[in-house]
């Protein structure tokens, strides 16, 4: 999380840091009114929409917990577009500011303001984003300028506002810069591979002519994972909520190109899928078939090993595709016992226990880790995806008396911060670009080109496979 500026420690006080509670000027109670916020055992689990944005914004005696900004900044776009509920802050804050004005506590109009401006600058940092378009921006700018009214004697306020727009902009280029250069990025050449039966080229380059060390492959499948999940955001993962809720009552509330990076990052793993595929049936000879096969085994068990989950399941599902699945003469002469291990691990049965088993041991491991190797934790996206939506699904929204169920978005929250923990990790190995460039761009056959480049290896065996084999013949005949 967002961690106070050394600027505002000690205008902000001691009553700043941590989770505050009703004893040192906490927002709410434990009532039942429809504007009320709801405790349990100290911990916030409902209230209405109005009452959790007044819980947001300090005031002279209170600032929120840093786990309450970050979960109901992300939360909220559930319910309101990030620039409204900006206005509202900027509404309530107004507020505050004219009653500081007419009472007897004018004195703290700068420390309320100084507390104003960092829940502004851990906003701004921890969801960039929310600013891109003019009327938020605009908003920002005018809470900032009744803000520094209070500051005229030594700019204290001013100098932090002035550093926090800068670094807000900053980080709205740099992502925009990003965002074009995703435009830019094509995937993989779909290859059409073999039409019929050819003669095979002289010298065919394949992933063992680029890289014949399954650690070292692991290691840069691992930087090429590190380098796109981490242009995946908070707010991007929550928008799979938005976009459900949409479907019903509400419209969309987000922005849904910023899914952008979510979709880009699910190509990836099909694109390695469907690389593994290429390489071990585009093989014309049974014995170098075999040796692809046992080399991508071993990759996705370094991959295991070094907490890359996602790039083991691709790799997995590569090899489980049907047109290498079906190559039963190949798999014959295949060293499996690793591969059963592998597919153990990745069994789907009480919804994949094996795995989270692992997934939970490598977290424990980051948590204790002493360098960025053991740091590594990158799960499989698909499934962490699919909990998200489950988690959703199964929690409803709202509460029988119109709360906002915070217990669920809390839930949700801790999930999505603990993912991005794992993408902030450095990647620890030394980048080969001639082995990344052959991953990203090594033509990858389509499903069709797979079957035919299998069945040209091992001939159909059943009545089915040899009607399919007649059908997919004639089908490329007749397109050529």
């Amino acid at each position: 999380m967002p961690q106070t500026s050394v600027v505002f420690s000690s205008i902000l006080g001691p009553s700043c840091s941590g989770q505050a509670n009703p004893s040192m000027g906490e927002r709410g109670g434990g009532a039942s009114g429809p504007g009320d916020l709801i405790f349990q055992d100290g911990r916030l689990i409902s209230g209405s929409l109005e009452a959790l944005m007044e819980h947001l914004v300090p005031t002279v005696d209170y600032y929120p917990d840093r786990t309450y900004i970050f979960t109901f900044l992300l939360s909220s776009r559930v319910f309101t577009p990030p620039r409204d509920l900006l206005a509202r802050v900027g509404q309530i804050c107004l507020e505050q500011r004219q009653q500081l004005e007419a009472g007897p506590e004018k004195a703290k109009l700068k420390s309320f303001s100084a507390k104003i401006v960092q829940l502004l600058k851990e906003w701004t940092e921890a969801f960039p984003y929310d600013f891109q378009d003019d009327k938020a921006m605009a908003e920002l700018k005018a809470i900032t300028h009744r803000v520094t009214q209070c500051d005229e004697e030594n700019g204290t306020v001013k100098k932090a506002i002035t550093q926090m727009i800068q670094s807000l902009l900053l980080s709205l280029a740099a992502r925009n810069q990003l965002q074009e250069l995703r435009e830019k990025l094509r995937p993989p050449t779909m290859d059409k591979g073999p039409i019929l039966k050819a003669k095979p080229p002289a010298v065919q380059k394949d992933i063992l002519g680029v890289c014949c060390d399954p650690l070292v492959l692991a290691q840069q499948l691992t930087h090429i994972e590190l380098e796109r999940v981490s242009s995946i955001y908070p707010e991007d993962l929550m928008q799979i909520i938005s976009h459900m809720d949409s479907l019903d009552n509400h419209r969309c509330r987000g922005d849904m190109t910023k899914t952008y990076s979510l979709e880009a990052y699910d190509n990836w793993f099909n694109c390695l899928s469907m690389l593994v595929a290429t390489e071990v049936c585009r093989v014309v000879k049974k014995k170098h078939r075999t040796r692809m096969l046992e080399f991508f085994i071993d990759v996705a068990r370094e991959c295991f090993n070094i907490g890359n989950f996602n790039s083991m399941m691709a790799i997995i599902s590569g090899m489980n595709l049907s047109p290498v699945a079906r190559l039963k003469k190949t798999w014959s002469k295949v060293k499996t016992a690793k591969f059963d291990v592998l597919e153990h691990h990745m069994d789907p049965s009480s919804n994949f226990c094996n795995y989270r088993t692992a997934l939970q041991g490598a977290t424990q491991r980051s948590q204790m880790a002493n360098s960025s190797r053991e740091k590594i934790v990158i799960p499989v996206f698909n499934l962490f995806v699919k909990d998200i939506y489950f988690l959703h699904k199964i929690h409803t929204n709202h509460l029988p008396n119109g709360h906002i169920n915070f217990k669920k978005f809390w839930e949700i929250s801790r999930q999505i911060h603990e993912f991005m923990t794992w993408t902030q990790v450095e990647c620890p190995f030394e980048k080969d670009k001639k082995i990344q460039s052959y991953l990203l761009s090594a033509p990858i056959y389509s499903e069709e080109a797979l079957f035919v480049a299998s069945f040209e290896s091992e001939g159909p065996e059943n009545h089915m496979e040899k009607d399919n084999w007649k059908a997919l013949r004639t089908t490329l005949l007749n397109r050529a």
